[in-house]
């Protein structure tokens, strides 16, 4: 049976569990129809996903079709972007996405985000039109939207009687839509236009050409339906099932690494949960290879073997122990207490970088009641290797926990989790913003650790500025293996990651490139851990040397208010540092994108309904990191001891080394 896994992607509210639950039932993989409002939906099932409404984590269900001898893995992902992260390791594991974007509201912001990241990871992406019997829909308004946006759209749906109860959505036929269908893989395809320009093409030829251009990302087919009415969902199966079927399980192997003699084990785990009796709980896409029960494998952030107590197949909340992951799958392992969340599984897959979701708020957690901190630590531990973006950071000497978070409805989600699941009372600071540091300009960074005996590590580094938004990239650079051993070699580019997560005022570097350009080794003084000890003081000599300037985080805003205001938002963008873009005035409403730094606009959703009457709309997403003004500083606390003030450093690792 050929494997197909499907994402079910969307803002929040579009409607996506509820399809899902239809898809499920449509597909006899269930009996009786689960509800979002009433908490019985089956991809829904923690407690706080049933009180408030909404996916908080990704969540698989299946749907196995026998007689086209097709299995469909539903992977359920959250709509809101604070849970954006979640979205972007389960799109490294799909063979498809349907982009579920609602008749009423039409193209949001995480739709454009989301939209954007399928269309650079070129997955093959279905949309469903959703709620067309709502009074305001507008399917055309959301074609031209899409069309605009990502191009390629296919249009599948026929839809009489919008807007009202007595709607329907059928699959369109006869010649015209094979007319369409035909011009439509005319203009991608030249081959089959030159066919089509001869007369020669048949119904059949021109639909595997779609299903063809629609694994290849090219084609994008849009069904139009109710999933509270389970209108249209029937034939949203059926594609699904048929293209799954001609794909020949070609998609189930994207990415695979083969060997001539057998596969070579290759998997990302795309979410961790915890199980009370059987700890944590790794969910992997498979791309090649097996996965069985008591067998052993590797994962990335951890070097040793881990030993594989059980598979599990999960639907909802629900699992069957199928003993055997085969590649092209989605399953749960259990017994890998060293495993994160966007680990690799064997041989390393390389997956595009999308940048997806970037925390740029942080937040200091502390208990309500004054005591031992140490079980909120051993808590967001736990929850870190689940979310990693989370990214606490802890330092003793302050007594200070610190965690990265992506927005205010993230930290009530956290809230709520510690307490049911840990029992402890959480306290969070209010958010501040998360600034970057990049280079200057080029230099290099030295430093020559050879006293007092035994000791020996010499490194130099050459540092390179980037184009904003290029990230931290290391150059290994051609130092001969008897002028450094090469595992030494391994310890300095370690070592100068770690230490780029603080730079000259405390935040992390980035957009630049790092090269070892030299260092040596004794073949008698030198210790094993001495370049983790010389490099961070050659890095932050680079840093000094380059000098670095500091990066805001920027938010793309789309504010819809009535005509009347249209002044003064334009005056709260200035007075934000933001920079006007488009502006539109349609029926009565004023409609203006801009981007403006987070920091002054973190709250103006509320400033905006104030200053309506409620009348405003806003809509924000993180846009990348952008220079702060010249003579703007913002410093936050070291963790640590600064590599710049040498002996201090030298002195502290050196104890922590035992040396």
């Amino acid at each position: 049976m050929k494997t197909f896994n499907i994402g079910l992607l969307a803002h929040v509210d579009a409607g996506k569990t509820t399809l899902t639950e239809q898809l499920l039932y449509a597909g006899g993989a269930v009996r009786n129809l689960g509800s979002v409002d009433s908490g019985t939906a089956k991809t829904d099932f923690l407690e706080i996903e049933k009180q408030r409404g909404i996916s908080v984590v990704s969540s698989a269900a299946r749907i196995e079709l026998p007689e086209k001898d097709v299995a469909v893995n539903l992977i359920d992902t959250p709509g809101h972007a604070d849970f954006s992260a979640s979205v972007e390791r389960a799109l490294y594991i799909l063979d498809a996405a349907v982009l579920v974007v609602s008749a009423v509201e039409g193209i949001e912001a995480q739709t454009e985000l989301i939209l954007d990241a399928l269309k650079k990871t070129k997955t093959p992406t279905i949309v469903f039109i959703n709620k067309i019997d709502r009074a305001v829909s507008d399917v055309a308004g959301v074609l031209k939207a899409l069309e605009k946006q990502a191009g390629g759209c296919l249009f599948m749906s026929e839809v009489t009687d919008e807007g009202s109860r007595e709607c329907s959505a059928q699959n369109r036929s006869g010649d015209a839509f094979f007319e369409a269908v035909c011009e439509f893989v005319a203009d991608a395809d030249d081959a089959f236009a030159l066919k089509y320009l001869e007369e020669s093409v048949t119904e059949r030829q021109a639909w595997l050409s779609v299903t063809q251009l629609f694994l290849k990302g090219e084609a994008m087919p849009v069904f139009c339906g109710s999933a509270q009415l389970g209108m249209g969902v029937s034939q949203l199966l059926s594609f699904v099932a048929e293209t799954a079927d001609s794909s020949g399980g070609k998609a189930a192997l994207g990415g695979a690494v083969q060997n001539a003699d057998e596969p070579i084990l290759s998997g990302i785990v795309y979410k961790v949960t915890h199980d009370k009796s059987m700890g944590k709980i790794a969910h992997l896409r498979l791309f090649s290879g097996e996965v069985k029960s008591r067998g052993e494998i590797t994962v990335s952030s951890f070097p040793e073997r881990q030993k594989v107590t059980q598979v599990r197949r999960y639907v909802g909340e629900k699992f069957t122990d199928i003993g055997l992951l085969s590649a092209g799958d989605v399953g749960a392992v259990c017994g890998l207490s060293h495993v994160k969340a966007g680990d690799t599984v064997g041989k390393a897959w390389k997956a595009q970088n999308l940048a997806f979701s970037t925390p740029f708020l942080s937040v200091q957690a502390s208990l309500t009641e004054e005591g031992d901190i140490r079980p909120l630590i051993a808590a967001f531990e736990e929850l870190s290797d689940e979310e990693p973006s989370l990214s606490m950071q802890y330092e003793s000497g302050e007594k200070e926990l610190i965690i990265s978070v992506a927005g205010k409805i993230q930290l009530e989600i956290l809230t709520a989790v510690i307490k049911e699941r840990f029992g402890l009372n959480v306290l969070f600071s209010p958010p501040t913003v998360i600034y970057k540091e990049t280079i200057q300009k080029s230099g290099t960074g030295f430093d020559a650790y050879t006293m007092p005996k035994p000791c020996w590590a010499v490194v130099s580094l050459d540092f390179e500025p980037l184009p904003l938004g290029s990230g931290f990239v290391y150059d290994k650079g051609n130092v001969p293996n008897d002028q450094m051993f090469y595992r030494y070699q391994r310890h300095v580019e370690t070592a100068v990651k770690e230490t780029l997560a603080q730079g000259l005022y405390g935040w992390e570097v980035t957009d630049l490139k790092v090269t070892l350009s030299g260092g040596e080794h004794h073949t008698v003084h030198t210790h094993p851990l001495d370049f983790f000890l010389c490099t961070p003081i050659a890095v932050m000599k680079g840093l000094k040397n380059c000098g670095t300037r500091l990066l805001e985080p920027y938010q793309k805003l789309v504010v819809s208010v009535p005509e009347e205001f249209s002044g003064k938002i334009i005056g709260d963008i200035i007075a934000m540092r933001g920079i006007c873009e488009n502006q539109t005035i349609a029926d009565g409403r004023f409609l203006l994108e801009a981007t403006v730094p987070a920091a002054e606009s973190l709250d103006y959703s509320t400033v905006l309904l104030h200053k309506t009457g409620g009348k405003g709309t806003l809509r924000a997403r993180f846009c990348g990191y952008r220079p702060c003004p010249e003579g703007f500083t913002a410093e936050t606390k070291r963790r640590g001891v600064n590599p710049l003030d040498r002996d201090k450093w030298i002195l502290t690792r050196r104890s922590a080394m035992g040396k």
